[in-house]
């Protein structure tokens, strides 16, 4: 049984390595990833990672194939993946000393085609940012490319007052859920 990660990032082949998966392939969707207009985080997160597994299947018939996508929103608006330090800032900015929704979007798409979804959602609230702290994370640029501007594996953690959810799923892929798909696909685990 082939799996396919319909993803080019590392730390999700990492995070798969902890449940004891070991991809076959990598294969990232390259797909637009605008927000539709109107369209809420966890809506927007879910169809995402839907869309990057029906693309990236199509390429591997037969095969299991995994995608996700991670959103980090504040209310209602989704946060950008920082590609510059304005970006980032801005989040910061934005995220400090409040509560924000982490949706962390799963698809497995089996031999058969049949996709199976999951979505988790997690609440991180940082500690009130002074200048000084958002200058030193914006210059350790760990949170290139990140989405909401911080990785919550690296520096930001110590900057993170609370946390409700999954870890691996802030991270990028929720490996409770993620096991359990891969385990009803009969994708060999244990």
């Amino acid at each position: 049984m082939r799996l396919i990660l319909a993803s080019a990032s590392p730390r999700r082949c990492e995070l798969l390595g902890q449940i004891g998966a070991s991809p076959d392939a990598v294969d990232p969707a390259d797909l637009d990833e605008t927000p539709r207009k109107g369209e809420l985080p966890a809506a927007y997160a879910a169809r995402v990672a839907a869309e990057k597994g029906a693309l990236v299947a199509g390429r591997h018939p037969g095969a299991l194939v995994l995608s996700g996508d991670t959103v980090v929103a504040a209310g209602r608006r989704i946060l950008p993946k920082t590609e510059t330090e304005a970006e980032a800032r801005e989040c910061l900015q934005l995220l400090s000393g409040r509560r924000h929704r982490v949706f962390s979007a799963i698809t497995l798409i089996d031999a058969e085609g049949k996709a199976r979804h999951r979505l988790s959602t997690n609440i991180v609230t940082f500690k009130r940012l002074d200048r000084p702290e958002i200058e030193a994370y914006i210059a350790s640029e760990e949170w290139r490319g990140k989405a909401g501007g911080y990785a919550i594996q690296g520096r930001a953690a110590g900057l993170i007052r609370a946390m409700q959810g999954s870890h691996s799923a802030i991270m990028g892929l929720p490996l409770y859920e993620t096991r359990a798909l891969l385990k009803a696909a009969g994708y060999p685990l244990d």
